[in-house]
């Protein structure tokens, strides 16, 4: 066995750091859970909530999705199904929701005449007008919700302090492997990392798939208008709302979100896409994430040593650290179907090392049917609708 050069020994860097931070997000889902049992939920009386829901084609388990969204433990609420196109195939079954719910309970709205680069934004601003309480809460349409979520997510809005509240989520209903591999990335990557920034405060962000914040506070920092033309108008909300001196509060509660992908260019797509909106909300941390990825660099450095036993050794140490972690994680947040596809967990993270290094070269995003340029201000231009 050869004498370890010093640059083999810098990938070694990555391979200590993204084992130690492993250990980091486990100890963080631990406080989340404990967190989670002592959480207290809205008091009574419990005021008025409209719950904004853009959508935009038949997505995997919408239909359930949407019927969650209407069966909260909540007494006055309103939902808001909102659309761009009359000729989508989701309009349909908004419109069966609404006649299964009732007309008093959902609304639908259809307005096409937006011209917003963010999809998102276009819709919510269809559907803002039809919302006829203060607090709002706007949850995506892949979003499936449990009973007591209002009483989550609506609790941290009676401290006057609070700007806006939100919720962690977990990928689930993975079929196809790409949708594992998908949801490999939600379960075992990023929730990890928000749980281990929220728990160290490493960083403040609003999680924008499922939000709550009152009509008032959106009007003072701007309105919806003014977020149009940013790629993250949840990031750009949080900062606004920190600048203002108001509090940003991740509740210590888990809703689901439905994967569903067509293809496995959908997924790669997607995969870019990720890594695309952590650079254009902070560079240089999402740069910095390179020191985490134990295993491809793993994979580098035994490749350097013409995998001798030293190189096998350190890749074979690394691989089962990374999916013996990560099962814990996966067991924690109740995910069997992840359990189920740790054999591809580390197809995942080559693969995520190959969009992490494109996602800075890369001005081009390609979500929801539709081809966006990022700018340096995180602000994008539609380049043209797919």
């Amino acid at each position: 066995m050869s004498a370890v050069p010093a640059w083999q020994w810098l990938l070694l860097v990555p391979v200590a750091g993204g084992s130690v931070y492993a250990v980091g997000c486990l100890a963080a889902l631990a406080v989340f859970r404990q967190r989670r049992r002592r959480w207290r939920t809205a008091p009574s009386p419990r005021p008025p909530v409209t719950v904004l829901k853009p959508l935009r084609g038949l997505e995997k388990g919408l239909r359930e999705n949407l019927l969650s969204t209407c069966r909260q433990d909540w007494p006055r609420l309103q939902v808001v199904f909102s659309l761009q196109d009359p000729a989508d195939p989701a309009l349909a079954l908004a419109q069966a929701v609404q006649r299964e719910v009732g007309e008093q309970t959902v609304d639908v709205a259809v307005v096409g005449d937006r011209r917003e680069p963010n999809a998102k934004v276009r819709n919510l601003l269809g559907g803002l007008p039809r919302a006829r309480h203060e607090l709002l809460v706007i949850s995506d349409s892949d979003m499936r919700l449990r009973p007591d979520y209002l009483q989550a997510i609506v609790a941290p809005l009676a401290d006057e302090t609070v700007g806006c509240s939100c919720t962690f989520y977990r990928a689930v209903g993975a079929e196809r492997w790409w949708e594992r591999l998908e949801l490999l990335t939600v379960n075992a990557d990023l929730l990890p990392n928000f749980l281990f920034a929220w728990v160290t405060g490493a960083a403040r962000f609003v999680l924008g798939g499922s939000t709550a914040l009152s009509r008032s506070t959106l009007e003072a920092i701007g309105g919806l208008e003014s977020l149009g033309d940013y790629l993250l108008e949840d990031f750009e909300m949080g900062r606004r709302l920190l600048a203002r001196g108001r509090r940003v509060v991740l509740v210590p509660y888990l809703i689901d979100t439905v994967i569903g992908l067509r293809s496995p260019r959908d997924w790669w797509h997607h995969q870019v896409y990720w890594d695309q909106n952590t650079c254009a909300a902070n560079g240089w941390g999402q740069f910095g994430t390179v020191a985490l990825k134990a295993v491809p660099f793993a994979l580098l450095f035994a490749a350097a040593r013409l995998f001798d036993p030293l190189g096998v050794a350190v890749l074979g140490a690394a691989l089962a650290w990374r999916v013996l972690t990560t099962g814990v994680f996966l067991a924690g947040i109740g995910d069997g179907v992840g359990l189920r596809s740790l054999w591809l967990l580390p197809v995942r993270d080559l693969v995520a090392l190959a969009s992490w290094a494109l996602a800075f070269t890369r001005p081009v995003l390609v979500w929801r049917g539709a081809e966006l340029r990022l700018g340096a201000d995180g602000r994008v231009v539609l380049r043209r609708p797919l």
